[in-house]
């Protein structure tokens, strides 16, 4: 079974995620960010894992704290979910339109994160929720997961389908990514033999 669960508490938040990357999409997401609920479904939903969050922070505050620590949980429990990594397809790709929004998306499944997150957003707010977030997100994500990422969006006028476009576009290349390839059997996709 490739699943796992992260418990992680700081003085700014309280958060519980579970992932099964071998899921069929099912999400129970609650952390008191409305659009950011919503962008968690997406992953679920695209990459084909079931996802539960559960997160309680200093909203009083902003939505920074748990956002990014949301981020960290689930890279932390991809990560522990996918082992050593053996028989993972690990390199994919994708191109994500979202109405007038095009965002590429390429990720390795290497053990050695990296970012490279490219998307002007036209306002610096999707309702309340900061649209710089998105970048934070994916970076938490990123670095706890051991992925190297690379999201840019190539185009897009609209705020939300800009950011849209992102999650959806992570979500799928990772289903892709974290696909089993048959052909591998049980061996680590890579010359060095580990991940």
């Amino acid at each position: 079974m490739r699943s796992a669960t992260i418990e992680r508490k700081t003085n700014e938040t309280e958060i519980k995620v579970s992932v099964d990357l071998d899921g069929s999409g099912k999400a129970a997401i609650a952390t008191g960010v409305g659009f950011f609920d919503h962008m968690l479904d997406q992953i679920a939903r695209h990459a084909m894992i079931d996802l539960t969050v559960a997160a309680k922070g200093d909203l009083h505050v902003d939505d920074h704290h748990t956002v990014e620590d949301v981020g960290i949980a689930l890279g932390q429990a991809i990560r522990q979910a996918l082992g050593d990594r053996r028989g993972i397809t690990r390199y994919a790709d994708v191109h994500l339109p979202m109405d007038e929004a095009l965002t590429r998306v390429a990720v390795d499944v290497s053990g050695r994160p990296f970012l490279v997150f490219r998307a002007a957003f036209p306002s610096p707010k999707i309702g309340t929720f900061d649209t710089e977030l998105v970048e934070e997100f994916f970076r938490a994500l990123a670095f706890n997961a051991g992925l190297t990422l690379h999201v840019e969006t190539l185009y897009g006028g609209n705020s939300h389908h800009i950011a849209e476009s992102c999650f959806k576009g992570v979500a799928r290349a990772l289903k892709a990514a974290f696909a089993r390839d048959p052909r591998l059997g049980d061996a680590v996709p890579s010359t060095k033999g580990s991940l």
